[in-house]
């Protein structure tokens, strides 16, 4: 089965992190995330991370560090995630590819439609940041 390796950002400001919504022609689409995409050929996960944000929604990450690891099977596809908390970065949080994005309250994640493999990441900030 094909496992893709993705890197992931839980960008955190104020109570607040930064989320965006996956395309509805995308894999788990038309469902929030945290921004992110996937690790290439000789890259580090950090690498990965920073391309990717600055990229998607463009940010630059100041300082993140590891969050949480997980691997999640879809039945189709084994997606590997690498979860980083970034809680300083430089420039306004922007869909960069059409996609919707949002400042959410932390305690109010669970209002929103995550993908399977996320849900114990919004639980788990839930938890930490009440």
């Amino acid at each position: 089965m094909k496992v893709v390796h993705v890197a992931a950002g839980i960008i955190v400001r104020d109570q607040q992190v930064f989320i965006s919504k996956r395309s509805s022609a995308q894999h788990q689409g038309d469902k929030w995330e945290f921004p992110g995409g996937k690790v290439e050929s000789g890259e580090s996960v950090l690498e990965a991370l920073t391309r990717e944000l600055k990229e998607e929604v463009n940010l630059d990450v100041i300082n993140a560090q590891a969050f949480h690891q997980l691997e999640f099977d879809y039945g189709d596809k084994i997606v590997q995630l690498d979860f980083y908390l970034v809680d300083k970065f430089e420039g306004v949080g922007r869909g960069l590819e059409g996609q919707q994005t949002a400042w959410v309250n932390i305690s109010e994640l669970a209002d929103y439609n995550f993908p399977a493999a996320n849900q114990i990441i919004v639980e788990m900030l839930m938890a930490q940041f009440s």
